[in-house]
């Protein structure tokens, strides 16, 4: 692995551990064993490093959207193959990671608000047609309304006072719980009965289901 990759892998795992706010170059030299002149040969400054992070997690979640489409057999397991990995990435992820970038690096923010507002909106909305397609959702779904009302669902869990109030149940946890409410409310019979059957099938580790 080339430095600037070794760079931005650690950056990456830190910052989403403990939040962008909290690491320091220093901190980030010192876990890779090399000097922060050498970490600044590659990036100008934390700024720049931080918006390289966003972007190497923004691709990851490219491919793993594409993937699980592929994988899935229909538009509710889709779904569920998205939770699995929102769930892995949120048990070690720090709640107020995107309040921080949003604060203090509005450069790396904005290109996540990009990819959450035009290829995830694009995603979820795909996903509503093909449900109703495939009639596990209803026909009569107002599709733009219910695109934009699930993703800023799936942020919700993000926000800081939401978060204070549901303190007692972790990330992973909420996004579950988020999830299958939102499913059961746009799901046909048909549908619900499929919602059920992939939850059955979820591992028991959390205290929502």
């Amino acid at each position: 692995m080339e430095n600037d990759e070794r760079i931005i892998a650690k950056a990456h795992e830190l910052f989403m551990r403990y939040g962008v706010r909290s690491i320091s170059m220093d901190e980030i030299a010192s876990q890779l064993g090399m000097s922060k002149k050498t970490l600044y040969q590659f990036f100008a400054d934390k700024d720049h490093l931080v918006e390289q992070v966003i972007r190497l997690e923004i691709n990851k979640n490219t491919d793993s959207c594409q993937l699980q489409y592929q994988q899935s057999e229909n538009a509710i397991h889709e779904v569920f193959l998205a939770i699995e990995m929102v769930e892995e990435m949120l048990k070690n992820m720090n709640p107020l990671l995107l309040f921080e970038l949003e604060k203090y690096h509005p450069k790396a923010f904005q290109q996540f608000y990009e990819h959450k507002n035009k290829f995830l909106y694009q995603i979820i909305t795909n996903n509503l047609k093909r449900g109703i397609e495939e009639e596990l959702y209803r026909t009569e779904l107002p599709i733009d309304i219910m695109a934009a009302y699930r993703i800023e669902s799936i942020f919700l869990i993000f926000n800081p006072a939401f978060n204070q109030a549901t303190g007692r149940h972790s990330l992973d946890e909420l996004a579950e719980a988020i999830t299958h409410h939102f499913l059961y409310g746009i799901a046909t019979p048909k549908g619900q009965k499929l919602i059920a059957k992939y939850i059955q099938k979820q591992p028991k580790t959390s205290s929502i289901n």
